[in-house]
């Protein structure tokens, strides 16, 4: 079976991470599957909208680190703008029509920052947002070195980011991460029927509403994808990251006094 379930319904194309005994860790073919599925939903006239959830135990934990230290170990020239997750998180962002999340579980890394590129994400009380790229010797990926700021005020973006500690649902609708918080078996229902209600809405003014709502940032946020892309891969290679994963393969404190 599909590690991404694809499913449409009612004007609603659902893609389901579905590799919850790896706890939805996704790979290289994941994000391949996710970019496929978007573009066909951009093309599809029957798919009004887009919901992305996980399993009501577990939304994502990140990158798949096997499959990603195998890219961290690929010939430096492999451009980064080129690695399926930058594909994924640019199609994500320019993605013309409505994107719903429901999330529930721990949500590392890319589980949290695809959501700064969804219209309406609903979240299980038991959801724990983190963007621990710092403490893996990284830095922020998909954009969110510019929307977390925006959206959070500098000073909670820097504790998120710098600090890499998880957040809870509440502290995540306190800062605007997400719309609702809700029973976690509940969750995935509710957010498909808010993506029903958005399906049977006219098509062409809700395109042209996230349009008009996205037009000041986007050349900015495809911008900023680009460059972190370029840090990110950098830092991938760098001694502190490969101390980091080390240390995570095995499971010891990572030491990064001497990098």
């Amino acid at each position: 079976m599909s590690d991404i379930l694809v499913h449409t319904e009612a004007g609603v194309m659902t893609l389901t991470f579905n590799r919850v005994a790896r706890k939805n860790s996704i790979t290289g073919a994941m994000y391949d599957a996710l970019s496929a599925a978007l573009g066909q939903a951009s093309e599809d006239a029957a798919v009004h909208a887009v919901l992305i959830q996980g399993d009501p135990t577990i939304f994502s934990a990140g990158n798949d680190i096997a499959d990603f230290m195998a890219t961290a170990s690929a010939p430096a020239a492999a451009p980064m703008k080129d690695a399926p997750g930058i594909r994924f998180l640019r199609t994500i962002a320019a993605f013309p029509k409505p994107v719903i999340a429901a999330v529930c579980g721990p949500a590392v890394g890319i589980g949290t920052t695809l959501l700064f590129h969804c219209d309406l994400v609903y979240a299980g009380d038991n959801a724990a947002f983190s963007m621990p790229f710092v403490n893996l010797g990284l830095v922020p990926e998909a954009a969110s070195s510019l929307l977390a700021p925006r959206m959070f005020g500098y000073h909670r973006a820097a504790e998120a980011l710098m600090l890499g500690e998880p957040f809870m649902a509440e502290a995540a609708l306190e800062v605007g991460l997400v719309n609702r918080v809700v029973p976690p078996t509940e969750c995935n229902a509710i957010a498909q029927g808010q993506a029903r209600k958005l399906a049977a809405k006219p098509m062409s003014a809700l395109i042209e509403t996230k349009r008009l709502m996205k037009m000041a940032q986007q050349p900015a946020v495809l911008e900023r994808i680009d460059a972190e892309g370029v840090s990110f891969g950098q830092a991938m290679r760098s001694p502190a990251a490969k101390e980091a994963f080390s240390a995570f393969m095995e499971k010891r404190k990572p030491d990064f006094s001497k990098v």
